[in-house]
Parts: structure tokens; C-alpha cells; sequence
């Protein structure tokens, strides 16, 4: 049986591994089965010294880096791109990811929107479209179009698995969604939109 001969991780990297993991968790708040790595939408997290990211602007993406003490103040640092750039869920998400860093440990909470490049359901992960259908809504079928001409493919429905199902509206619940109605079981169903 192996033994762990790495060097325990001081407090400060915990918290920073800590809230790493925190903001990683956050939930969305119009699909809350999606946490906002699940939904892409989380580009990364960056956790380091306060005091030592005035003075070097280092950082560690992971959190696993070497505090100055055990009192030394955290800096988070999270990116986040908005599924649209008017997406009205964002300021509760970044809300959300400051509550989330600051319950872990973090002192200062810095959350940017980033619009470039556009998000894509391509960066949604096989975790997440397997609870988008677990939770009643058809995940994106297919990848984003790279060109301007994309093709439709058919949706299966999240109640029955049927495929013979057609669009009723273009935008469903939010407008990420469109509503769909599945001819064999009669059930109306949101279908997250591949953009």
C-alpha cells in the first residue's frame, strides 16, 4: 500500500483549494440543477495572496499555492461569460460567485465578464446535459455551427426519448431555450438551444 509522502498543504493553500471548489459549485439560477462549470460559462478561477498580488500580480489557478502566513488575505479572481451578452441572470450569478469565494475564505472577490470569444453550448460539459436531461430539458444535440449556415437536427424529448417532436416557439422559458412539444407522449419541453 502506498504511502502519501507529499508535504501537507498549508492553511492558506486549503482555502485556496477551498475556493476554488466553492465557485465551481455555484448554481445557475434559471437552471439549478447546472452548476456554471457544468453550463461553460465559468472560463477559470485564480486564487493568491492579497498582499503578494500587489506586489508581484502572480496568482494560481488551481489554488494550490503557497500562502505568506496564516492570516494572509485572498484575492479570487473569476472569470464568467454570459450564455448571452444580455443575459439577465449574470448579475445574480456573479452575486452568487462572491458569496460562494467569501463563505471559503476569500477577502476580496473579483468577478469579470468576458464577451469574447462568445460562449457556446460546445463548452457545456457531458455532466451537465446529462442533468439538463434528467431535469425535463433536452440538451444541445450536435456542436455550434462554424460558419453561417447551420443544420437543424431532431431533438429528442426528455420524457419519452421520442424524436418525433417539433418547435412550437423559438424561445421558451429563457433564451437559451426554445419550446418544443413531443408528438408521441403530447408533452410540451424546453430544449437548450446549440448556439
Amino acid at each position: 500500500m502506498a504511502t502519501d509522502t507529499a508535504a501537507p498543504m498549508t492553511e492558506p493553500a486549503q482555502t485556496a483549494e477551498a475556493i476554488v471548489r466553492a465557485v465551481r459549485v455555484v448554481c445557475d439560477p434559471e437552471i439549478p440543477v447546472l452548476t456554471i462549470e457544468d453550463l461553460g460559462i465559468l472560463r477559470s478561477v485564480e486564487v493568491e495572496s492579497a498582499g503578494e498580488a500587489n506586489e508581484t500580480g502572480e496568482s494560481q489557478e488551481t489554488g494550490e499555492g503557497q500562502g505568506t502566513g496564516e492570516d494572509a488575505s485572498l484575492r479570487a479572481h473569476v472569470v464568467i461569460t454570459p450564455t448571452y451578452s444580455g443575459c439577465p441572470a449574470m448579475e445574480t450569478i456573479r452575486a452568487d460567485v462572491q458569496r460562494a469565494a467569501r463563505a471559503a475564505g476569500a477577502t476580496e472577490v473579483d468577478v469579470e465578464l468576458v464577451f469574447s470569444p462568445a460562449w457556446t453550448t460546445d463548452w457545456m460539459n457531458e455532466e451537465g446535459k446529462a442533468k439538463l436531461d434528467a431535469y425535463g430539458i433536452a440538451p444541445p444535440t450536435g456542436k455550434a455551427a462554424a460558419g453561417p449556415i447551420g443544420l437543424s437536427m431532431a431533438v429528442k424529448c426528455p420524457l419519452c426519448h421520442s424524436l418525433n417532436t417539433h418547435e412550437l416557439s423559438r424561445f421558451g422559458s429563457t433564451a437559451c431555450k426554445a419550446l418544443y412539444r413531443c408528438s408521441d407522449c403530447l408533452e410540451p419541453f424546453d430544449y437548450f438551444k446549440v448556439h
